[in-house]
C-alpha cells in the first residue's frame, strides 16, 4: 500500500509546472490519468541540449515528469472525447492543470463546470504568475518566473551581468507548490468534507521560497546584493572556494582549534593566531554586526589557502574534521548519479528508459515508515491506456476504436498551443 493508493487524478496539463505535480503523485501511488491530444504532449518530443536518441525516445523533460502515469489520448473538441473526459472528472478526486483558466472555462472546463458535476472534486491550476493581478494571463516559462521573483538579481559576482540558477527553480518550484496545494486540499476534504479550487503560480512560489531573503530587505530599508560563490544574507568566509587542480568546495570553518590547522595546511599559518580573525564570531559573524563587513576581508586569503592544495588533499583534510568544519565538495550531475548518499535514500533510482536502455534517472525526495512510496519506473507511450481507460468508463468497443483512430503522434501540438498553459 502506497500513500495516495486510492486517489484518482485526470491530468490535463504540458511542460513543467503541472506534470511534475501529477509525477508526484504517482510516485505516491494515486492513479495519475494524463490525458493528451491525439498528437500528444509536444514535450514529449522536446529533446534539449546533446540528444542523440530518435523519436523512439521520449524528450528527456517529458521524462523526467511523466513517470506512473496512464495515458489516453482524447480530442477534447469533439463531442466523444468531451464526454470521455467529463466522465474522468465525475470519478475523479483531483483535477489537475496549467492551461490558463480562461482556456479552461471556454473548454467548458472551469472549476464552477466541473464542481457541479463533482461536488467533492479538488481543482488544481497553476498559471505563472498568480491567478489575480494585471498579468494573471502573461505568457511564462520558467526563466521569466525566476528573474521577476528577484532571485537573478541576486545570483552572480557583483558587478558582473545576473545569472539565472542552472536548473528550472521555477517551474519545479510551481510544481511543488501546487502538489502541496492539492495535499493541503484533501485534507480539509478529510476533515470538512468539500472540495475547492486551489491554485499556484511558478512566481508565487519563487517568492515564497526567498521569504527570509525579501523579508531581510524590506526589514532593513536595504536590498540585499549578489555576493559571488556567497549567499547575501551570510556574512563572513563561508562560501565556494575551488582547490589547486580545479575542483571545488563549500567550506565554513568553525571552531579556533580548527581555524588554526587549516590555517598550518593551506599555507597561511601567519593568520592562524592574527587578532583581527582569532574568534568565529570575527570570521563568521552570527550576533555582532560591527564585524559583518571586516569578516568579507578574510575571503581572499581563504581563497589563496582552498588553491594551496588539491581536491583529494581538502577532502582527506575535512573528513577528518567534520565535527568542526562544514564542508561539501561541489558536485557536478555524474557525482550526483553515482552518490551513495542519493543512492541509498533512492534520490537517484534506475529507471528503463524508451529506446535507450536502463539509466540512473531522479528518484523521489520522501520516505514513509507505513506506507512506503516509491518512483515510478515506467513511462507510457501516447495513449497507451485509452482503451483500458474507456472501457473502465463504459464506453462501447466502437466508440474506442473511433478515439483511437484519432491518435497520431506524427502531429504535436504546436509550440503556440503549448504557450497558452502555466
Amino acid at each position: 500500500m502506497e500513500p495516495l493508493e486510492g486517489l484518482r487524478v485526470v491530468e490535463f496539463a504540458i511542460a513543467i509546472q503541472g506534470p511534475l505535480a501529477g509525477g508526484f503523485l504517482a510516485d505516491m501511488g494515486a492513479d495519475v490519468i494524463k490525458v493528451e491530444p491525439p498528437g500528444g504532449d509536444p514535450n514529449r518530443w522536446f529533446p534539449g541540449v546533446n540528444w542523440p536518441h530518435g523519436r523512439q525516445t521520449p524528450g528527456s523533460q517529458f521524462l523526467s515528469v511523466s513517470h506512473g502515469k496512464r495515458s489516453i489520448a482524447l480530442d477534447i473538441h469533439t463531442e466523444l472525447g468531451r464526454d470521455a473526459l467529463f466522465r474522468l472528472v465525475d470519478r475523479a478526486d483531483i483535477f489537475l492543470s496549467n492551461f490558463r483558466e480562461d482556456s479552461l472555462i471556454r473548454l467548458g472546463l472551469g472549476y464552477e463546470d466541473l464542481a457541479q458535476r463533482n461536488e467533492r472534486l479538488i481543482y488544481a491550476v497553476a498559471n505563472g504568475f498568480g491567478h489575480e493581478g494585471p498579468d494573471r494571463d502573461k505568457r511564462m516559462t520558467d526563466q521569466y518566473a525566476q528573474v521577476r521573483s528577484g532571485i537573478a538579481g541576486v545570483t552572480g559576482e557583483p558587478g558582473s551581468p545576473m545569472l539565472i540558477p542552472g536548473a528550472v527553480i521555477g517551474d519545479t518550484g510551481g510544481a511543488m507548490g501546487l502538489a502541496l496545494g492539492i495535499m493541503t486540499a484533501l485534507a480539509a476534504r478529510q476533515l470538512h468534507g468539500i472540495g475547492q479550487r486551489v491554485r499556484s503560480s511558478s512566481y508565487g512560489v519563487m517568492v515564497w521560497m526567498q521569504g527570509w531573503e525579501l523579508n531581510h530587505s524590506s526589514i532593513t530599508g536595504q536590498l540585499l546584493q549578489r555576493d559571488g560563490p556567497h549567499h547575501p544574507n551570510v556574512p563572513g568566509i563561508v562560501g565556494i572556494y575551488e582547490t589547486a587542480d580545479g575542483g571545488a568546495f563549500c567550506v565554513g570553518v568553525g571552531s579556533d582549534d580548527a581555524w588554526r590547522e587549516f590555517c598550518d595546511f593551506g599555507g597561511i599559518p601567519e593568520l592562524a593566531d592574527d587578532a583581527r580573525w582569532d574568534s568565529f564570531e570575527k570570521r563568521s559573524p552570527m550576533q555582532d554586526i560591527q564585524w559583518v563587513e571586516h569578516s568579507r576581508e578574510l575571503r581572499p586569503d581563504f581563497a589563496r589557502a582552498m588553491r594551496n592544495r588539491t581536491t583529494a588533499e581538502w577532502e582527506d583534510f575535512f573528513d577528518q574534521r567534520r565535527d568542526d568544519i562544514m564542508y561539501q565538495r561541489v558536485f557536478d550531475y555524474a557525482d550526483v548519479m553515482a552518490d551513495p548518499q542519493a543512492l541509498e535514500n533512492g534520490y537517484i533510482v534506475e529507471k528503463d528508459v524508451p529506446g535507450v536502455g536502463p539509466r540512473k534517472m531522479a528518484g523521489q525526495p520522501l520516505q514513509f515508515s507505513a506506507t512506503p512510496a516509491s518512483a515510478k519506473p515506467w513511462f507510457a507511450d501516447l495513449g497507451q491506456h485509452t482503451a483500458e481507460i474507456m472501457n473502465e468508463l463504459g464506453f462501447t468497443r466502437e466508440q474506442i476504436a473511433q478515439v483511437e483512430a484519432q491518435k497520431n503522434p506524427q502531429q504535436p501540438m504546436s509550440r503556440r498551443a503549448q504557450t497558452r498553459t502555466r
